[in-house]
């Protein structure tokens, strides 16, 4: 039987989510702990990564067992996790259904201070002076234009080709927090950030629009600004059609 994981964490301490060498990672302490509990060994499969230091209020993973799950499944597992780690639900789904090929979209929010707050830290980009929010909103508006975000993705990345389609994009600000929102239904390694970057460039009056349109045209990684550090962001949601979904829940 397969299932779906809605897992989030706080990724301070993971160097992103997804399995390698001589690091911890997300993935990796969520399957040692799903053998600890199934005595068997398990496979998860992530909606997709995350960077060291990013954030996830809704990661999605899927995995595979030989019998039904016990309805108390999800407390157990949250009982073994550490305290970085949950798992929010536990959904069965069709065999076929893939958490990374079946999403139809993924959204992720950027988090921004600008006024110091001991008990943000690590959590949101402390930013110093206040940005044009009207203008990076204007700027942003423009990404729902383009297809091809070369200039926003990490280079030497194996992807067949950089197009995406922005559904949204917009800041909004509540008191001393600036937001970022986007969702698209893909997103290259590293572009939320380096998109965030380069229009708090814009938000600062370093660029204009006119500029901001160029660094898109370009296709060029180096003429897009620096990348947001990683503890600002968070994958906020990933979508999925109904189909794929078995009607039961575990408890």
């Amino acid at each position: 039987m397969r299932y779906f994981l809605e897992i989030a964490y706080k990724g301070t301490a993971y160097h992103g989510w997804q399995k390698q060498p001589n690091a911890i990672t997300v993935q990796e302490v969520i399957e040692k702990a799903l053998f600890t509990l199934l005595r068997e060994p398990i496979e998860t499969l992530g909606s997709g990564r995350t960077d060291t230091g990013v954030h996830a209020t809704v990661q999605i993973a899927h995995f595979d067992v030989s019998a039904p799950l016990p309805a108390s499944f999800l407390l157990s597992l949250n009982a073994i996790l550490p305290d970085s780690i949950s798992v929010q639900s536990v959904v069965p789904v069709h065999d076929w259904a893939h958490a990374r090929f079946d999403a139809v979209h993924r959204s992720y929010i950027y988090k921004i201070a600008l006024q110091k707050n001991p008990f943000d830290k690590g959590l949101v980009w402390m930013f110093k002076g206040q940005p044009d929010v009207a203008l990076m909103n204007q700027a942003a508006a423009y990404l729902l234009e383009y297809t091809d975000y070369e200039c926003f993705s990490k280079v030497h990345t194996d992807v067949a080709n950089f197009n995406c389609t922005i559904h949204r994009a917009y800041w909004e600000q509540h008191g001393t927090y600036l937001f970022f929102h986007i969702t698209a239904n893909r997103f290259l390694r590293g572009m939320v950030r380096a998109i965030v970057g380069t229009l708090l460039d814009v938000g600062r009056h370093k660029l204009t629009i006119d500029e901001w349109l160029a660094i898109i045209a370009s296709k060029q990684r180096t003429k897009a600004g620096m990348s947001a550090p990683p503890e600002g962001l968070y994958l906020s949601e990933v979508a999925y059609p109904d189909s794929i979904y078995i009607e039961w829940k575990t408890e």
